[in-house]
Formats: structure tokens, sequence, C-alpha cells
């Protein structure tokens, strides 16, 4: 499967690809090898989500950056833990709900487009945010773009109600998926571990 965002740019270097082969077929190996790339960046593999309202999911496929303790203000209001996930041009680039709720809280912010991995990159950097709750918690997210990064996907609004592992919405071509939950969540997690969304368990939820 892949998202349907890669439709304009697979028609455009299959065009391209046919007219460099009408040209002089050896030509026509370099867009060809674009195009692969952008069906292997753009893949939306199926995931069997198993729902569990103690937990809460990983919203992005990459590898753990950072975890670290925050002063969150304007959705959890008050200590928060954040869960830096720092993607590579080689993951899944899909990004899934942590857990079944509404969002009841939007955000979106122009910015710079440093590297995903700079600590910094987070205050700087094109960022969309969505809030989302239950009965139970609430999880905070940020879709951050990087270097090569380049456009947010969001694919819903706010008042829409999410399913675990539902997917909301993808960053094109590398970027960064920051994951904040209230401080009181049992982290399940380490620094430089692999994670998948909407099948890495990152942390509990203490009712």
């Amino acid at each position: 499967m892949l998202a349907r965002e890669c439709i304009p740019y697979l028609a455009l270097l299959a065009l391209l690809s046919l007219i460099l082969y009408i040209l002089k077929p050896l030509l026509a190996i370099p867009p060809l090898l674009v195009l692969l790339f952008v069906i292997f960046f753009f893949r939306n593999p199926p995931r069997q989500i198993t729902p569990n309202a103690n937990h809460i999911l990983s919203a992005a496929d990459g590898t753990v950056q950072s975890i670290q303790e925050i002063q969150e203000d304007t959705f959890i209001k008050g200590r928060a833990i954040k869960i830096s996930v720092f993607l590579s041009l080689f993951n899944v680039h899909i990004n899934r709900s942590p857990l079944s709720g509404r969002i009841t809280y939007t955000s979106y912010r122009p910015g710079k487009y440093l590297p995903a991995f700079k600590s910094h990159a987070s205050e700087i950097n094109e960022r969309n945010t969505l809030g989302i709750e239950n009965e139970y918690t609430k999880v905070l997210v940020h879709q951050i773009t990087g270097f090569v990064a380049r456009r947010i996907v969001f694919y819903n609004r706010k008042g829409d109600y999410l399913e675990q592992g539902q997917v909301f919405g993808l960053i094109k071509f590398g970027s960064c998926t920051e994951i904040i939950v209230p401080a009181s969540t049992q982290i399940t997690v380490q620094t430089g571990q692999k994670v998948q969304a909407g099948i890495t368990v990152i942390g509990v939820v203490k009712k």
C-alpha cells in the first residue's frame, strides 16, 4: 500500500522516464531509480493494531532520539515527558495515533528546516501539532520537518475522533515526531530503541 501523496511524483517520474527512454533508453535509468525510491518512501504497510486503553503507542517509525521531562503548558498543562523519534529516509513515514481519543487541540507553526536530529529543531522548524485525549489521559504529538523533509501532511481536524493506531498524516522525506505524555506515564522505551508506529508501546497509563 502507498500513501496517496506519492501519485503526483510517480506520474511525473513515469512521464519523464518514458520521454527519456524514447530519446535514449539509458537516459531513463536515473528517473526510474528515483521512481523506485519514491515508491519505497511512501509505502504504507498494513499494521495489525491491538487496541489497549492502558497503552500509548508510538506515533512514528524510527529511533528514539531522546526522552526528557519538560513543563508543557499548552495542552497537558503540567509536568510531562517528551519522547523524540527521529525518522531517517529509510523509515516508514506514516504517522499513527498513539491512543483512541478525540483531537481537542491543533496548532501549526511555520519555521526553518534544520536537520531533524538537532536538539533545538523542535523549537525552530516547521511544526504541526495535535492534542488527543480520552477519559484516561492526553497526548500531544508534534510533526516536525527536517533538512530534507519539507512538507507536513495532516489528514484530520480539531474535533475528529481517532482510533488507536489510525493514520492521521505523514511527513515527506525525513523528519522527527515528538510524543508528549503526562509525567505520571510509565515510559517503556529507552534512547536508541527502534520503534514502529501503532505497534511499539512507548508508555503505560497509570489510572
